[in-house]
Parts: C-alpha cells; structure tokens; sequence
C-alpha cells in the first residue's frame, strides 16, 4: 500500500458544488487499471485523474471513468490544472498535459484555465430516430442530423428543439446499446448522445447542454468540458453558431450550474484546435492508501 495525495475540484465553477466534480490523484499514474477505477467508483464521481511525469510534455495526466480507461476528458483537465495549481506543483501560465489524446496545451489566465482541445475530427451522421429512441423522444424534437463529433472523445451531438425537449429526454440503455452496435462501435470507446439547445440555462448562456449516463456512471454528468469542445465544433461546422466564442451552460437542472467560455481556433470550415476555459474550485484535500501496480 502507498499513500498518495488528492484533490476534489469543482470544475467549471467558481463555487463550492457548483460545475462538475473530479478527484485528482497526484503521482498516481503508475496505478494499475483496476486500483484506478476501483478509486472512481469509490467517490461514486464520473471521473477521475491520476497524474505523473512526463517524457514529452509537463505532466502526464490519465482519464478514469468507473468502468475504463479514457484518452481525453474536459472538466477533468480543468480540475488537474486547478489541483497542481493550488498546490504549488505548477507555477507557469503556460503548460502541456500527455494524454491519451495527444498533447494539450494549457493556459492560465487569472482565474481562467484554459485548454486546447485538438482538431475536431466529423464521423458518421446518426439517424434522427435512433438517437431519439436512445434519448426517449420524438424525431420533430431534434431539429438537425446528428452526428459524431470529436475533439479527444466521440460523441453523438444532438440539437434539441428547445429546453422543453431537454429537460423531457431520458436515456434508454437498451436503445444506446443497439445505437453504439449500429454504429460499429463496442459500447467501451463512444459516449452517450450530447444532447445541445441554443439558448443557455441563464442569460449569459448561449446554448444549455445535458449529458445521460448509462451504468455504472452516474446518471447524468453534470458538466462535460470534451463534449463541450465537440459541441462548439458541431455547430460552427454546421453554420448553427454564427459567434467566434460563446458561453456553454450545464448542469442547471441538477443544481449544479457549470459555464465554460468555448473559443474557435481558425475559420469554420477549418478549425485547428477548440479552446474551452473555466475556473476550478479545490473543494477537499486529503490522502488515501491504495495498492499499487503497474499501469
């Protein structure tokens, strides 16, 4: 057993259970899978992250969901810079993180972090009745082709009629395993609908977000920084934003408001790279034993 520090930060927010939690698990890159998702399951959080050195960037970072392993997510990144930062263990405005995405630049402005996510890359457009059957509702409440976004992590974006729409969507579990089987994918390397509408949550939002989770993630996530990032893509690349940078808004219907600034990196049929900033708020230190083993 080796004893290891951590942090609980409220990503996304600037506020105590605000945004979206992560615990981050310093040094503890070299923990085996099993150790790390045991640890994720253990703070019934979506995820966790576990850091270490790094050959070619600042900090190694890996993502942890309570059932896998995952290259990329948002609020998690958000939280890790957040946690080194108030420890004292990062002291420079510009960083780079290695992860399973590839390398992602960092940035610290004041109370902003910010990260650049990499160039969105389009799937395969998913049929408006199979995403309405995983999500329980009707076709006339998605109003454009949905389709696979990534900018580290692939997700079926959706856009809703209206708040209406979201507020009534229920994830059907059956139906997203038949949806992942139709798409080719094993129900392990893509994540659930992102279901988006224009118009945010406050009056600062542009666009008000929900993510549904099957088991064994909770059941909805309440902010979720890498498909914010694939989000933004989607709707610049399908003229549906017509700002450079707008504000994101989630998790308000489950008391925990999130909001993130999203940033278009290059012109819109050619984007580069998408940058999401938000603040971190250290909610909890502590340390915890746990078996080590190799990753």
């Amino acid at each position: 057993m080796s004893r290891f520090d951590f942090d609980w930060v409220d990503a996304f927010t600037n506020r105590a259970f605000g945004g979206n939690g992560c615990a981050v698990v310093h040094r503890g890159a070299g923990l085996s899978d099993e150790t790390c998702m045991r640890y994720v399951r253990e703070t019934s959080l979506m995820e966790c992250t576990f850091t270490g050195p790094s050959d070619v960037a600042d900090i190694r970072v890996r993502y942890f969901l309570a059932s896998r392993e995952i290259p990329f997510a948002g609020h998690p990144t958000i939280a890790t810079v957040a946690a080194l930062r108030s420890r004292g263990l990062v002291t420079k405005d510009e960083l780079t993180l290695e992860t399973g995405a590839g390398i992602v630049p960092v940035r610290i402005q004041g109370d902003q972090i910010e990260m650049i996510q990499i160039a969105p890359e389009f799937g395969v457009e998913v049929p408006a009745e199979t995403v309405a059957a995983a999500i329980s509702l009707t076709i006339d409440d998605i109003v454009a082709p949905p389709q696979m976004a990534s900018t580290g992590l692939p997700f079926c974006v959706t856009l809703l009629r209206d708040r209406a729409a979201l507020d009534r969507a229920v994830l059907n579990v059956d139906a997203f395993r038949t949806m992942t089987g139709l798409l080719g994918y094993d129900g392990t390397d893509m994540m659930e609908p992102f279901m988006v509408t224009l118009g945010g949550a406050t009056d600062e939002g542009d666009t008000y977000s929900r993510l549904l989770l099957a088991p064994p993630s909770p059941a909805e996530d309440p902010f979720t920084g890498s498909a914010t990032g694939a989000m933004a893509a989607y709707l610049w690349h399908h003229g549906l934003m017509d700002k450079d940078s707008f504000v994101a808004e989630q998790g308000h219907g489950m008391g925990r408001p999130g909001q993130a600034r999203v940033t278009r990196v290059g012109p819109r049929d050619a984007m580069t790279g998408i940058r999401v900033s938000g603040q971190g708020y250290v909610l909890m230190q502590g340390q915890v034993d746990m078996p080590e083993g190799a990753a």
